[in-house]
């Protein structure tokens, strides 16, 4: 049997042609909009004496990326998110007469801080970097892998710091990098750069236990130290030095930041293009600049994290 054939009014075919190309043109919106990438930047808020405040409020915050203000639309007082941590040991011989101290510090920290839903890794750096666990929400397995420190001569900081950083970048929720070490680093093939880059890339919050050799400022590397609080500053976390009350109180003040912080979310619009770094400042307009410190990573980058090799 033969098809037959209709003439289609030009009318018709004009409405479908209209009809197809609204189609498209609604996906493609829908598209773009589910594109876009929600930014969360972690906020700790202290007084002028560094006394924790708490109790803000969505309206008392500011959110500028580039210059330009951006509107909340995620706000959280106190995140329940999961937390993954990294707790990354110097076990070089410059630290080797702390590594029992810094062991059962630790262990009292993982036992106070962990949550069924959170996870820790443990890394042990000297001469070269060491998984000593994978992440894991059992205690236990963190309790033996704190006992397997051993200690070796150099000290390959940034290595750590990136591999740290990289190993918790495919994780959801809070990300933390705890570095307990000196700041001497004599071995990395990594540097400072690299390691800050790691970080922002992966948004990992980076916090500095500083282990300084005793008393004498001759052993001290003073420019390590200064890289490991901007490495800290820079990323939203912060450092503390391990002589102020002990390793158990720097342990103590860094599970206290975790647990007093706010979490902020943003739809960036209005946006910078070509950047591939994008500037973020948090600020609390209705107080003048020197009562509140408000602390919170730098900005993020807009492309992927590059692949490890």
């Amino acid at each position: 049997m033969r098809g037959e054939f209709r003439r289609v009014p030009r009318s018709w075919l004009l409405a479908l042609l209209m009809t197809s190309s609204s189609s498209i043109l609604a996906a493609q919106e829908i598209t773009l909009h589910m594109d876009v990438k929600l930014v969360n930047v972690f906020v700790n808020v202290t007084d002028r004496n560094g006394a924790i405040v708490g109790g803000l409020t969505r309206e008392d915050f500011k959110v500028v990326e580039d210059g330009r203000e951006q509107e909340i639309a995620i706000f959280e007082r106190q995140s329940e998110l999961p937390l993954n941590l990294t707790l990354a040991i110097d076990t070089s011989g410059s630290v080797r007469k702390d590594l029992a101290v810094e062991a059962e510090a630790a262990r009292r920290f993982v036992h106070a801080l962990m949550r069924p839903q959170d996870q820790m890794s443990l890394l042990q750096f000297a001469t070269s970097v060491h998984e000593l666990s994978p992440f894991t929400n059992k205690v236990g397995q963190i309790d033996r892998a704190l006992g397997q420190l051993h200690s070796d001569w150099a000290t390959a900081l940034y290595d750590a710091a990136c591999l740290g950083a990289e190993r918790l970048g495919g994780k959801d929720g809070r990300k933390v990098l705890i570095l307990v070490t000196d700041g001497d680093d004599t071995a990395s093939s990594s540097t400072y750069a690299k390691a800050l880059e790691a970080a922002l890339r992966n948004d990992v919050m980076i916090y500095s236990i500083i282990d300084v050799p005793i008393e004498a400022s001759a052993g001290r590397d003073l420019g390590g130290e200064h890289a490991l609080i901007s490495l800290a500053e820079q990323t939203g976390g912060k450092s503390f030095y391990a002589n102020e009350g002990g390793l158990d109180k720097a342990f103590a003040r860094v599970s206290e930041d975790l647990r007093t912080q706010y979490l902020i979310g943003y739809y960036p619009h209005n946006q910078v293009k070509g950047l591939s770094f994008h500037r973020v400042l948090v600020t609390i307009p209705r107080a003048a600049a020197q009562d509140f410190n408000v602390r919170h990573r730098t900005g993020y980058f807009a492309d992927s994290p590059a692949k490890s090799k």
